[in-house]
């Protein structure tokens, strides 16, 4: 291996933050252009993984409608001495109703509020947990870094490169220079097992640049990958590779 190839399987760790020893790759950063724009690719991937959440906004103020409730009532034009206690009694009644009808307006604003406050705390949970799934991929020790290179070469190359973790089930694929795919088409990443047939990883397309990302496809537990393929499918994706394929890596 040179020293090009060794750094340059740090890169996506270095990307990421998660690089304990970043001495050596900085200074090699500093003479290699080629790992500099790998890095700087790698980087933008990275930015799609950013996990954004905002509160939300709280419902406006339940506007006071006692004032408008009393104007609107009728005014008695000549009351007779024993009916005043009576209509006293009765605008009283109509205030009370129009108090307890913002009182519970203001109750349903609150209520609203509180489930819309759990809604987000379980949204920022699972991302969160997305968060510690991608980490444990990156970090765990068990984790294969396979690189996968075209299978007919083109200029620029398109270049990819897979960490898998079988004992989490965790999977991230970051692609850079690839082909735009035709119309109702994408890509497709396949896990190629020791034994079996091969296992759907993703569907992607990428980005304007040639960029693209998959993060943690649906796999079942504790696959042991033998290499990773990518084809061209149909959008919604298929059971069995469509030859030919055009990216493969091991992780030998």
């Amino acid at each position: 291996m040179t020293v090009h190839e060794q750094f340059a399987e740090d890169l996506a760790l270095y990307a990421l933050g998660a690089l304990d020893e970043t001495a050596g790759l900085e200074k090699h950063l500093e003479e290699c252009a080629s790992c500099r724009r790998e890095l700087e690719q790698l980087r933008g991937n990275a930015a799609l993984l950013a996990l954004t959440t905002a509160g939300p906004k709280p419902p406006a103020r339940a506007k006071s409608r006692l004032m408008d409730a009393i104007a609107k009532e009728p005014r008695l034009q000549q009351a007779k001495p024993s009916s005043r206690w009576w209509t006293l009694g009765w605008i009283g009644a109509v205030a009370m109703v129009a108090v307890a009808a913002v009182l519970w307006n203001q109750n349903s604003n609150l209520k609203s509020q509180v489930q819309e406050s759990a809604r987000v705390s379980d949204q920022q949970k699972a991302q969160l947990e997305e968060a510690r799934r991608i980490v444990d991929t990156l970090m765990a020790k068990d984790a294969m870094h396979v690189s996968v290179v075209p299978v007919g070469m083109k200029t620029p190359p398109p270049e990819g490169k897979v960490i898998y973790s079988r004992d989490r089930s965790g999977l991230i694929l970051m692609a850079s220079n690839l082909q735009p795919v035709p119309p109702q088409k994408a890509y497709e990443l396949w896990l190629i097992p020791m034994q079996g047939a091969p296992i759907p990883a993703g569907m992607f397309k990428p980005d304007a640049h040639g960029s693209a990302l998959v993060v943690n496809p649906p796999l079942p537990a504790g696959v042991e990958a033998k290499a990773f393929a990518i084809t061209i499918e149909p959008e919604q994706g298929s059971a069995t590779p469509t030859m030919p394929i055009v990216m493969m890596g091991s992780g030998g």
